[in-house]
């Protein structure tokens, strides 16, 4: 079976507070779903296109798993927390 990565970038925050009521929920909810994080935060290096952005990455067990989590009701509640609080870009991506 081929992990899968789910990857987040922040591309704005609007309002801190959806954002703070957003991240108490959503990292139990990717967890319970199967999720391991392995680096979150602001880069260490910023090369190339020069985008200093928050980042989320995240491995699953398979790409299933993963759509499985951002589709589970309890990570769909933690998202309609941060509703309209943030722009992002989310990808998962398979293994190599």
């Amino acid at each position: 079976m081929t992990k899968a990565y789910w990857i987040a970038t922040y591309r704005s925050v609007s309002d801190p507070d959806k954002l703070a009521a957003y991240a108490a929920d959503a990292p139990a909810a990717i967890q319970a779903a199967g999720g391991k994080f392995l680096a979150r935060g602001m880069p260490a290096a910023v090369i190339e296109a020069g985008e200093n952005m928050r980042t989320v990455l995240i491995e699953f067990e398979s790409l299933e798993a993963a759509e499985a989590a951002y589709a589970s009701p309890a990570y769909q509640a933690a998202l309609a927390k941060l509703e309209g609080g943030a722009v992002r870009d989310i990808r998962l991506v398979e293994s190599v």
